[in-house]
């Protein structure tokens, strides 16, 4: 893995930012020896902090952290080195938050659980290089809601406007945005 940062450059600095203590941990060894020299942040302050002081050329943000939102660390990065390459991970997986992430600058976006060797290929994959088909496609229930979820959060998360939007009634909308995604 190794060879193939050799090509990008000497700068291999990783900022990894990430509530979750173990998996931030291994995350970070399992990096190292992937050639990243790698500096860990547990927070959305401290990830602002060291991304202001010392820009990395690579990040892995976690979405939703107990001091705010992951993209507050990835407009900071944007900001202060606009070739770094970002990749926003969250357990909680919506097309609208991968969207919001892109737009602000993510090369890409990952759901957890996400294992080093994802993460590294996200991290170096060429800016025309697809990703492979999914091997296991969302259902019809779950791109419908996923289309509900996108909506809502377009409408700033107001349920009247968004079941007016989508011409559904609104304790029918309420049910929906209740319950768990589907599979």
């Amino acid at each position: 893995m190794t060879d193939e940062l050799s090509d990008l450059g000497s700068d291999k600095s990783l900022l990894l930012v990430d509530d979750d203590e173990p998996f931030l941990r291994r995350l970070a060894k399992a990096m190292e020896k992937r050639g990243f020299q790698v500096e860990m942040a547990g927070s959305v302050a401290a990830g602002k902090a060291i991304a202001t002081a010392r820009p990395p050329a690579y990040a892995v943000c976690d979405l939703r952290l107990e001091d705010g939102n992951g993209l507050d660390v990835v407009e900071i990065i944007r900001e202060k080195r606009p070739d770094s390459r970002v990749v926003v991970l969250t357990g909680y997986g919506a097309i609208a938050t991968a969207v919001a992430a892109v737009k602000i600058g993510a090369t890409d976006y990952l759901s957890k659980p996400a294992d080093a060797t994802d993460i590294t290929n996200a991290l170096l994959a060429g800016a025309d290089t697809l990703p492979p088909p999914p091997e296991n496609p969302m259902s019809a229930d779950r791109v419908r809601w996923e289309h509900i979820q996108r909506v809502y959060e377009l409408c700033d998360r107001n349920v009247s406007e968004t079941a007016r939007r989508l011409n559904m009634h609104r304790r029918t909308l309420q049910r929906i945005l209740a319950k768990r995604s589907p599979k």
